[in-house]
């Protein structure tokens, strides 16, 4: 499911940095090792047994979970392809955060990027 979801990224893969992701078998395997190496693309794993490394990464999780994937009913993959990408395009250009200033995350980014120019 890993690899599907790297081959759906409609950028340029080798422009991501690091990947970050818990010990979870789904991530820490031959197969993945091998992705992330074609794509030259830095690995960072939490440390055993300190879910605080992830903590942005569960936080996210419960969000997705109380406003999207618990107030959903879907009848196919392609349904829940079709309202995932409603749903992060909302998350990410529309719902303000109050952790980045009352922002949305491109808002906070655009200003971020502002600032190093």
């Amino acid at each position: 499911m890993v690899s599907r979801a790297f081959a759906t990224v409609q950028g340029d893969l080798s422009q991501i940095q690091c990947f970050h992701t818990d010990r979870g078998s789904e991530f820490k395997n031959q197969k993945m090792d091998e992705l992330l190496e074609t794509f030259e693309i830095g690995r960072s794993l939490s440390a055993k047994g300190c879910p605080y490394d992830n903590a942005v990464a569960e936080a996210t999780y419960k969000i997705m979970k109380t406003e999207f994937v618990n107030q959903m009913n879907f009848q196919s993959l392609r349904h829940l392809e079709l309202e995932l990408y409603d749903y992060v395009n909302w998350f990410n250009k529309h719902r303000i955060h109050g952790s980045l200033g009352y922002m949305t995350p491109v808002q906070y980014r655009h200003a971020a990027l502002k600032k190093v120019v």
